[in-house]
């Protein structure tokens, strides 16, 4: 039996959309780098861009577990000086929760070019509406939810 291997006629890219309300921080991102990078497939190749468009709404409602208030995101600019060092609480406070999850989805996929290139397909959004209506994406649902939202 030989070794499957898609060609790029086989490849196609489906729009999904998670509820991130009262999700745990990691199971969301774990979850959506399985669709970035394809996983959901039978046709799956590790070297093959089959990954998938994901839309993840309510961003701002994302449940964070233990001590992660405290964690702290870094970015540099590249210029002297340009270190800079947000806590989890400020980006939230600031209405910026699209960093944390981007941040997290970054470090669940694999450190390749490839990866890059499915990171771009993410889409966050804030609120319960997004603009990405005309591709009618698939409800993906993640089925255990935050204990402490209970």
């Amino acid at each position: 039996m030989k070794t499957f291997t898609p060609k790029p006629a086989d490849l196609s890219h489906d729009w999904y959309v998670i509820d991130a309300s009262d999700v745990v921080l990691g199971r969301l991102a774990t979850h959506a780098a399985n669709l970035l990078r394809g996983k959901n497939k039978p046709t799956f190749a590790p070297h093959a861009d089959s990954g998938n468009y994901v839309v993840i709404i309510n961003a701002d409602k994302i449940a964070l577990t233990g001590n992660k208030m405290g964690k702290e995101l870094y970015s540099h600019s590249g210029r002297p000086g340009g270190l800079r060092r947000d806590s989890y609480q400020q980006l939230m406070a600031a209405g910026k929760p699209e960093r944390i999850i981007m941040s997290a989805v970054k470090g669940m996929m694999p450190k390749n070019k490839l990866s890059k290139v499915q990171l771009t397909r993410l889409r966050i959004v804030s609120g319960a509406e997004h603009p990405y209506g005309g591709q009618q994406p698939k409800v993906y649902e993640i089925e255990q939810i935050s204990q402490q939202a209970k």
